[in-house]
């Protein structure tokens, strides 16, 4: 491909390089097309691209760093090259771009891209790092946390309306597990039903009082699945229901809760924990509370974070996720100018 004939953006078109980048599927372990668009691409753009292996399929999953070769840069912009499923291809209207990727993360890539140049044509030491797995697991950023290349800041794009970010609450995904004796269900009395005891611990689960945090909101809890049972007329010997809680503050407090709730008629395993984290704030900017989870605390060594990005979350992960036009400009220049704000401040 010749990237410099072919790439929008060597005609600052923003929007045509969103598109671009929303028709490379990209779905979470399908990263590599992607990948290799990005190496391509900043690399005819002047940067010093590296790559960085990670799984097991190492030649086709990596995440892509860009930045002069042997610099250390001031500030890293970062977010994700993997969307969730299904694919949906690009289209645009007057106002808006649409796909999957649209703003989680496609159309923030590419403003970090503008800004970084920006950045950088101004003298300013600007990277990026695009990393994959930010949908399932995180294994990129814990890939690159091992990796870091000094910066004191690090500015992560998710969808915030182009807001900075106070905090991102954590996430506490547990599962729930009742066992029983199958029997016969005209005979209930010969049996034990594990579904039953999963409805019973399931109710004293949704009548835990989660915390609260001043400034940040209330803890969160969702039973997403439940599954068990053999069939409808036989008493269930197994049973097991996922629950995700989204943290406002440390999770000791809230573990124990659940264990208390589910002690007797259930076990519980908890299989994945995000930590609640407070962010940098810039004076001046509008402000949100990110409900969701980011790469953010995966990413520590790669300096301050802050985390700040173009469109909804609202409409991210749906049929209808769209990124307006006038937003994604907006945010090349408030990369800009937030960037611009850190380097040149003493902390």
């Amino acid at each position: 491909m010749d990237t410099q004939k072919t790439s929008p953006l060597a005609a600052l078109d923003a929007v045509a390089l969103t598109r671009q980048l929303i028709d490379i599927e990209s779905i979470t372990y399908n990263e590599g097309a992607v990948g290799r668009f990005l190496v391509e691409l900043l690399t005819a753009r002047g940067f010093h691209v590296e790559t960085m292996p990670v799984g097991p399929d190492s030649d086709d999953r990596f995440n892509v760093y860009a930045g002069v070769e042997g610099e250390q840069p001031d500030v890293v912009f970062s977010t994700h090259m993997d969307t969730v499923p299904p694919f949906l291809a690009s289209s645009e209207d007057e106002d808006f771009i649409y796909g999957r990727g649209a703003c989680d993360a496609k159309g923030i890539m590419v403003a970090q891209l503008a800004a970084a140049e920006r950045l950088r044509a101004g003298g300013a030491k600007a990277g990026l790092l695009f990393v994959v797995g930010e949908e399932r697991d995180s294994a990129g950023a814990k890939t690159a946390n091992a990796q870091p290349r000094g910066s004191r800041f690090l500015i992560n794009g998710e969808p915030t309306d182009n807001r900075i970010a106070l905090a991102s609450k954590g996430a506490l995904r547990a599962e729930i597990r009742a066992t029983g004796k199958m029997a016969h269900s005209a005979y209930p009395e010969l049996g034990d039903s594990a579904i039953h005891k999963l409805v019973e611990a399931l109710g004293q689960l949704l009548e835990i009082k989660l915390p609260v945090t001043e400034g940040i909101g209330p803890s969160t809890l969702n039973i997403g699945t439940i599954t068990g049972g053999r069939a409808p007329n036989v008493i269930a010997d197994k049973a097991e229901a996922q629950v995700m809680i989204r943290l406002v503050g440390p999770s000791q407090e809230t573990r124990a809760a659940v264990e208390q709730a589910v002690a007797g008629v259930a076990s519980v395993e908890f299989i994945l924990e995000i930590p609640f984290m407070r962010l940098r704030h810039v004076e001046g900017l509008p402000s949100m509370v990110a409900a969701f989870t980011t790469d953010v605390p995966w990413l520590d060594k790669w300096g301050e974070p802050l985390l700040l990005g173009p469109g909804s979350i609202l409409v991210a992960h749906t049929p209808h996720e769209r990124l307006s036009k006038r937003e994604l400009a907006d945010a090349v220049e408030l990369y800009v100018q937030v960037a611009q704000r850190l380097v040149n401040s003493r902390a």
